[in-house]
């Protein structure tokens, strides 16, 4: 892969990671949007978060001269967030129904 299309590469990585994990704390601010069904979409948008993420990370690392790993860290960071809570109200439903 030549050096501008890995770098193109990881910046949309990294956008669609923010993206995922914006919309998954929007979720987690406000859970009635969806209803039940809430925690278990927070925690497939976190894993996405985390995925694109880490993927960025690895694509920059490997690839692209004096790569600059801090927006996709927070990327990461932020999708660690989104499932940590979204995993709590997972569990306050699977609590429940048992």
């Amino acid at each position: 892969m030549s050096a501008e299309s890995a770098r193109r590469n990881v910046r949309i990585l990294t956008w669609i990671g923010f993206a995922t994990g914006v919309i998954g704390g929007l979720l987690i601010a406000f859970p009635t949007v969806i209803g039940l069904a809430s925690p278990w979409v927070q925690v497939a948008l976190g894993v996405a978060t985390l995925v694109m993420a880490f993927r960025a990370r690895k694509i920059g690392m490997a690839e692209v001269e004096g790569f600059d790993g801090r927006l996709s860290l927070a990327a990461a960071l932020l999708g660690f967030l989104v499932l940590f809570f979204a995993g709590q109200a997972a569990f306050i439903i699977l609590s429940t129904l048992g």
